[in-house]
């Protein structure tokens, strides 16, 4: 099968042909349809993970997914054949079983959700580890109805999922976002301001909340500048590794989210999807056989999430 693997260190990923892995007891086979490239995928690219983490080449780059099942392992009744399907992979070892860049993917049937009625395969990769992380950021932000919040990174994949669940939960949102495009596109997801990264976003966002905001997800930019944005006693939560010391701040609490997915968050995200409470948007689908495209376009500047397709 087609897979976009690393075969070795300091070895640039390719589309490679590897055997196609058969499922274990409790796992299920999926045909892939869509999967997404997250900034994990980017780091692992680029060889930051290999003294971290461990892993067994060739290592199959990837972690979500959405397609249909084509086989079962033992014990598996809650998942049948044929089912669509979304799943994130677990755990952080790495290795031929442990990506979503190929054409089949078997994994545990705990990780995956069947896919709603209504909600396409496309639409459904969106969410994957971004809405995970989106949705694990706000969590821990607590948000309470009225607040404010500052959304760095909001034109991402993680940052546009955020922006409408704070808006969702009653805080009024700070998105950050260049002029035109970028602000319109955050806006329609419900932000009520916008201050333009790449100025003096400290200050642009103490002209909307002189006193500071009360809390912060930061999915880009940085900590430390976000963190003086906000308020005594605020939250900064940050899928990219902040910490209160970094921050250089000890008056604030700095939330690290490392996007623990379930199925069952993935099944509450893809329901409001499907009730259209949930706005997807997919800057790029691009073919597997051109996987290294969908790199290049992640790291290009985009309005939501680069996907990779049969």
């Amino acid at each position: 099968m087609k897979a976009f693997a690393i075969i070795d260190r300091d070895i640039q990923p390719d589309v490679q042909d590897l055997p196609q892995p058969e499922p274990g007891a409790g796992e299920v086979l999926v045909e892939v349809e869509a999967t997404s490239v997250n900034g994990f995928d980017l780091s692992i690219a680029a060889g930051y993970v290999w003294d971290m983490l461990p892993h067994e080449f060739p290592v199959v780059l990837g972690r979500d997914l959405v397609g249909a099942v084509t086989a079962v392992g033992d014990g598996v009744e809650t998942i049948a054949v044929g089912d669509r399907v979304a799943g994130v992979i677990p755990g952080m070892a790495l290795g031929a079983r442990t990506g979503s860049i190929a054409e089949y993917v078997a994994l545990a049937a705990t990780a995956v959700t069947r896919v709603p009625a209504g909600v396409d395969a496309q639409q459904a990769a969106v969410i994957g580890l971004a809405g995970v992380a989106a949705h694990d950021a706000v969590e821990a932000l607590d948000i309470q109805p009225g607040e404010t919040v500052l959304v760095s990174g909001a034109t991402g994949g993680v940052g546009s999922i955020a922006v409408q669940l704070a808006a969702a939960a009653g805080a009024t949102v700070i998105a950050t976002a260049q002029p035109g495009q970028e602000e319109e596109y955050v806006r329609s997801l419900g932000a009520a301001h916008t201050v333009d990264y790449t100025g003096d976003v400290s200050a642009a966002v103490s002209a909307i909340a002189a006193d500071g905001v009360d809390k912060v997800v930061h999915a880009a930019g940085d900590g430390a500048a976000l963190a003086a944005t906000l308020r005594a006693g605020g939250i900064l939560a940050s899928t990219l590794g902040a910490t209160a010391e970094a921050v250089g701040r000890q008056d604030v609490t700095v939330a690290p989210i490392m996007a623990e997915a379930t199925a069952g968050k993935l099944a509450a995200l893809l329901g409001r999807v499907a009730t259209g409470d949930l706005r997807v948007n997919v800057s790029t689908a691009i073919p597997i056989d051109r996987a290294p495209e969908a790199f290049a376009a992640f790291t290009g500047g985009k309005l939501g999430k680069v996907l990779i397709i049969r």
